[in-house]
């Protein structure tokens, strides 16, 4: 689903900026729509790589149902691809689709980090962690189904990439605020 031209698709969104046509289009799809795009993005992935050169995005962008030119396409790789080697990555990607985050939004990450950085040393570590979280109340630990334990190290796999799945959890101030979805 490739327009020829951005006039038709600036009609339908009032927006030229490609990254921004490709924001607004997946935002459109509700809470699920970058998270979708993401997973879509893992399936472009044909070849394990975990990376994506032009061809792969541009087919994985239209089997998406995104509707933008072939040359707004490449111009979002072009963006993405921050480092200049062909490839883009599900971060780099995602970094560039999220919208910027209000200033309100960053008051409240800014002091949920104070909150959870217990050492104030600027990194909230598993211990640090440790310290502030509590599974107490989650319903699978209510329901014995699972250990305290087995809650909390679950609410620390929600910090890791999927393309890093290391068990430990160090995040810095600036790349909370670097990484923090909205909605």
């Amino acid at each position: 689903m490739f327009y020829s031209n951005t006039e038709n698709m600036a009609s339908d969104t009032k927006a030229t900026d490609p990254l921004e046509v490709l924001r607004q289009q997946c935002l459109a799809r509700g809470a699920a729509g970058i998270k979708g795009l993401a997973r879509t993005f893992r399936i472009m992935d044909d070849d394990g790589s975990k990376s994506l050169d032009l061809q792969e995005f541009i087919k994985g962008l239209e089997d998406y149902g995104v509707v933008v030119s072939r040359e707004e396409a490449r111009q979002i790789f072009i963006l993405c691809d921050k480092d200049g080697s062909g490839t883009i990555n599900f971060d780099e990607f995602l970094e560039n689709l999220r919208p910027p985050m209000s200033s309100a939004r960053i008051s409240v990450i800014g002091q949920a980090f104070k909150k959870l950085d217990r050492t104030g040393d600027g990194v909230v570590t598993v211990e640090d962690l440790r310290g502030v979280y509590n599974g107490s109340q989650h319903p699978k630990y209510k329901s014995g189904e699972w250990t305290e334990e087995q809650v909390f190290l679950t609410f620390l796999s929600s910090f890791e990439s999927p393309n890093d799945k290391d068990g430990k959890v160090a995040v810095v101030k600036e790349n909370l605020f670097s990484t923090c979805l909205p909605g």
